[in-house]
């Protein structure tokens, strides 16, 4: 076993938050927000590691109309002017592999809630279910708080069990109007290929899992649109002829982490660039299942209260499943693979595969939002910048859309998905976490409104 996937949940009641008073919204349907000004911020735009010191940004209609020094950028008449001098703005981030939780609609609403809470701004679904194309137009019309969606349909694996079978759900999923494929564990290698021939011709991209009868050298060559969890990257390093069973290499490579050959590191880098192949490392997820700290701290987590009981219950019960199984391997075997995973991620960086910032949440401990931040912190401590670890979340994800021309930066004319920040993320990327409020979709939310959703949904 590589991967657990997620425990449904009973659908959750909702505790509707209180709205401040300066945003006015209307029942259903978000009423025009107003022109609202961040006076004196300081921002880092993204576009290079710099900062431009105290700014003026005005939001008008959800894009940033205006952008310059305080001292020649007015706030417009009317506008709701925010005193952010000292402050640091920085583009929204991104959960690229993110889970709604099938047909359960109020707990996806309460995710999308969370994310964009969190200064989430843009939210790549990995296992996807109709009811989640109806919350995309939802949040498109601006009706639900929650971050700009993207979803895959359901995910492909093992039982796809024929080539035509394959065919026959590619169709499918790119005729109901899902945005990419969710490839999981368990496809065979000619299934998987009718599969990507059927996904090349229909123009939908595929992502995800590297099955074991694929392995990744023919994922790359097969133009994945993304590797995630760094699935079957340590597999890749085992040199042909070693004693391995690679079918069987356990949670994401631990199993054989002691017969890699770092030496081939470096043309599988440079395979993933040639095959414009993103990496989705998940490290977070790594850590969370991985980790032998004792259950009940790992539990007391105070954002955990956020989801429902059931959910959490569901975590504990399988992380100790896990601990007592696949995860129960020597120390010394559990940081090899850490520091082997820090390895290949600081290599793709160097080599200039496109990083994007993923926590796999809701899953084990991850939860929505929240665990984004404890990802860019991994990132650094995997050997990236904090400049770099904020690009995988927000300039790498636009351009893996294609939509660098009005996302991704802090720029005029682009989309105001926005977090300002009570510190410079640039000197330490716990920076992040300290949020004096966010823009989603264009709308203001300040610290106080955040605090009180929050509470609205806390157990």
């Amino acid at each position: 076993m590589r991967y657990v996937t997620s425990i449904r949940t009973p659908r959750a009641a909702l505790v509707l938050a209180a709205l401040v008073v300066s945003i006015p919204v209307a029942t259903g349907q978000q009423a025009t927000a107003p022109v609202v000004a961040l006076v004196g911020v300081n921002v880092i735009p993204m576009d290079r590691e710099r900062v431009l010191d105290n700014h003026t940004l005005v939001v008008r209609d959800g894009v940033i109309a205006e952008l310059g020094p305080a001292a020649t950028v007015k706030p417009p008449e009317g506008a709701l002017v925010v005193q952010a001098r000292g402050k640091y703005v920085i583009p929204g981030l991104a959960e690229m592999h993110g889970h709604l939780q099938g047909a359960d609609t109020a707990l996806g609403e309460r995710i999308l809630e969370l994310n964009a809470l969190y200064g989430v701004a843009t939210l790549r679904n990995m296992q996807g279910h109709p009811a989640h194309l109806a919350l995309r137009d939802r949040v498109n019309r601006r009706e639900l708080l929650g971050p700009r969606l993207y979803t895959a349909g359901p995910a492909l694996g093992g039982s796809v069990k024929t080539a035509d079978e394959a065919v026959k759900a590619v169709t499918e999923q790119k005729q109901a109007g899902f945005d990419l494929l969710k490839i999981q564990e368990g496809m065979s290698r000619p299934v998987f290929d009718a599969m990507a021939d059927a996904a090349h011709r229909q123009k939908i991209p595929f992502a995800g899992h590297v099955p074991a009868d694929v392995g990744l050298e023919r994922a790359l060559e097969a133009r994945y649109a993304s590797v995630d969890h760094l699935d079957g990257y340590v597999e890749a390093l085992v040199p042909p002829g070693a004693q391995a069973d690679l079918k069987n290499a356990g949670f994401f490579g631990s199993a054989v982490v002691g017969q890699v050959d770092l030496s081939r590191l470096d043309k599988i880098v440079a395979d993933t660039k040639t095959a414009g192949t993103a990496v989705v490392p998940t490290e977070t997820l790594i850590e969370h299942f991985f980790t032998p700290a004792p259950i009940e701290s790992l539990f007391a987590k105070p954002a955990l209260r956020y989801l429902p009981a059931e959910m959490v219950a569901g975590w504990e019960k399988q992380k100790r499943s896990f601990m007592s199984g696949t995860g129960n391997v020597p120390e010394p075997q559990r940081e090899r693979l850490y520091e082997l995973r820090r390895t290949i991620i600081r290599k793709l960086q160097d080599g200039g595969v496109r990083l994007v910032l993923g926590a796999d949440s809701p899953q084990v401990l991850n939860v929505p939002g929240a665990a984004i931040h404890h990802e860019l912190a991994l990132m650094v401590k995997a050997g990236l910048t904090p400049y770099e670890a904020l690009a995988s979340g927000t300039r790498n994800v636009a351009a893996y859309f294609g939509t660098l021309d009005s996302s991704g930066t802090v720029e005029r004319g682009k989309r105001a998905d926005l977090i300002v920040l009570e510190r410079n993320p640039l000197g330490d990327i716990a920076g992040t976490e300290d949020r004096f409020g966010v823009f989603v979709n264009g709308r203001w939310v300040p610290r106080a409104e955040i605090d009180r959703r929050l509470a609205a949904l806390a157990r």
